[in-house]
């Protein structure tokens, strides 16, 4: 195991070497492997019975996933881990004077706070400019958007229609396999801007919208918390937002911010055009 760190430490970086890796991995490891590259932070003080729930499988998975790599077993990979944390994020607030957003011995309420505005960094970081400059120059552009999310995510589909309709952009919504949302989906063609939220593993459902919009020339933008998922491999756009929360819930702090940046995006490129109808709703 001692060649694996020395080569881990030395030329890559535990992120960076599982996802040169990840196709290697069978479905339920890759669940950890983005775990993993996603919410670095937290894999790295969190036991392995910890980690799987998080990432929604086995600590088996864990552990199997830790000798897929190379490791022992977890520890070895949890050591490799702290490692790359300390070196960027915590290397991170030492050089500005700062220290570590996230706490890791505070309250639980201070915690939880703690650690969306730890997010709010992480997702400004992992984002660049072209990214937002692309995503809102096609919310902008198309003549109708189809936004994808289930579950939990269903709330911030309708949220992100709620927030485009204020600026006049006709967007529809698919929450489930039932009948009318299929029905929706449907009515992808080539003027259609496509976008799909997740959390974690993407939802079938959102693969197959991706396969069918590809199919029929519409454009797409996956908004992930998983760099690694299925759904942002196939988009031609992607935004990452980070979603690690010490409690039960992932933590969604992130991905309102998101939603919120892309719909002022979207105002600030013809402030003239939108003035009045924002004034008229008087929402500020």
């Amino acid at each position: 195991m001692v060649g694996v760190s020395t080569v881990t430490a030395e030329t890559k970086t535990l992120s960076t070497y599982i996802e040169d890796r990840i196709d290697e991995f069978s479905r339920s490891q890759k669940d950890v492997a983005r775990y993993i590259v996603d919410h670095l932070d937290e894999a790295a003080f969190l036991t392995a019975e910890e980690l799987a729930r998080r990432a929604g499988t086995s600590s088996s998975t864990v552990v199997r996933f830790s000798q897929a790599l190379g490791f022992e077993g977890y520890p070895e990979l949890q050591s490799s881990a702290i490692e790359e944390y300390r070196a960027t994020v915590g290397g991170a607030a030492e050089s500005t004077g700062g220290r570590m957003l996230f706490s890791f011995d505070h309250s639980e309420f201070e915690a939880s706070l703690g650690t969306d505005h730890a997010n709010l960094e992480e997702t400004a970081r992992k984002l660049d400019q072209d990214q937002i400059d692309q995503a809102v120059a096609a919310l902008s552009q198309s003549s109708q958007v189809i936004v994808v999310g289930t579950d939990q995510m269903a709330f911030f589909a309708s949220y992100l229609r709620h927030t485009l309709s204020l600026l006049d952009i006709r967007a529809e919504i698919v929450t489930s396999t039932a009948g009318p949302s299929l029905q929706r989906l449907g009515r992808i063609d080539e003027d259609t801007l496509l976008i799909t939220l997740s959390a974690g593993r993407s939802h079938a459902l959102l693969v197959r919208a991706m396969k069918l919009a590809e199919h029929r020339g519409a454009r797409t933008l996956a908004i992930a918390d998983a760099t690694l998922s299925d759904a942002v491999k196939k988009a031609d756009m992607s935004l990452y937002y980070s979603s690690n929360s010490p409690s039960f819930l992932r933590s969604n702090t992130a991905l309102m911010a998101l939603v919120h940046g892309l719909a002022h995006g979207v105002y600030s490129r013809d402030e003239d055009a939108h003035r009045d109808r924002i004034r008229a709703y008087k929402l500020k």
